[in-house]
């Protein structure tokens, strides 16, 4: 990869919307950088599926954002990255960054010796939190909390209901119990219900997103291949579903904070083809 490809966009995914908290770190961190958002909402959540349908969507959708032309790849998905990371990598011919949940920091921040970390089932069965957990977990207690139905709540733009609020309380009322001060937010749907959890952990609980560290490392990345945009420009943001384009449109400005236009998915591979070559087999 050269410096001609400077100008070209960069590719971010996930399961669904709640990527788009790694993209909003990403859109502050380097503002003159073109983004394509994937958010694969047709067949969120991930965190029940199995590992071979995952690598599956994760390769899918990997190759569209190349057909599209991107320089780099960020997989805003937790359960995408442990399932499928290795895999993409070593394939994949641009920078592919990924996801973990920020267990090295929570272990960092604790004063209480306790880290909860919320995530999906795949997420906390993998290998990977099995060696973060071993890494950072010597000296403190890291207690895993599957939270089913969370990433549904985010997928509907329900942020602040009853039944959410529900949902956190049962999740996040053993991890107060069991004295932890830090919680980690293993999932990229979960930054979008931070005030609710701010509510009921309290002010003397630390919440952790790693998306802000993503959008550094995918900086140092493109610095390091001598990618990052050249000039000054105005950059684009487009958004992509596999739902349907009013609904994900309807969604998808709603966590944005403003209103966007969002295409269907199998566009991606083709744009600025005519339309009579897009594809239907997403």
């Amino acid at each position: 990869m050269t410096a001609l490809h400077t100008d070209a966009p960069i590719g971010v995914f996930d399961s669904g919307v709640g990527g788009l908290s790694v993209l909003r770190a990403i859109r502050a961190e380097l503002p003159r950088e073109d983004l394509l958002y994937v958010a694969d909402s047709g067949y969120a959540p991930y965190g029940d599926r199995d590992a071979d349908f995952i690598a599956d969507r994760a390769t899918t959708i990997t190759e569209l954002l190349l057909d599209a032309g991107v320089k780099a790849i960020v997989v805003a998905c937790n359960t995408a990255t442990v399932v499928a990371i290795e895999k993409l990598r070593a394939w994949c011919p641009v920078p592919v960054v990924a996801m973990e949940p920020a267990i090295k920091p929570a272990a960092q921040t604790t004063q209480s010796g306790v880290v909860g970390v919320l995530a999906t089932s795949r997420t906390l069965a993998s290998p990977s939190v099995a060696r973060l957990c071993a890494a950072y977990g010597k000296d403190i207690e890291i207690l895993l909390q599957p939270c089913p139905g969370l990433v549904e709540q985010v997928e509907k733009a329900q942020l602040h209901s009853e039944a959410t609020r529900e949902l956190l309380v049962g999740y996040l009322s053993p991890l107060l119990r069991a004295g932890a001060d830090t919680i980690v937010l293993g999932c990229t749907h979960y930054p979008f219900l931070v005030t609710l959890i701010s509510e009921i952990v309290g002010p003397d609980v630390a919440i952790i997103d790693p998306a802000t560290a993503v959008a550094k490392e995918l900086a140092r990345r493109l610095q390091s291949k001598l990618m990052p945009v050249s000039g000054e420009r105005l950059a684009e943001v487009s958004f992509y579903s596999s739902t349907a384009a009013e609904e994900a449109s309807l969604i998808i400005s709603a966590l944005w904070g403003s209103r966007v236009l969002v295409q269907e998915a199998s566009q991606l591979g083709h744009r600025g083809q005519s339309p009579g070559l897009i594809s239907t087999g997403f």
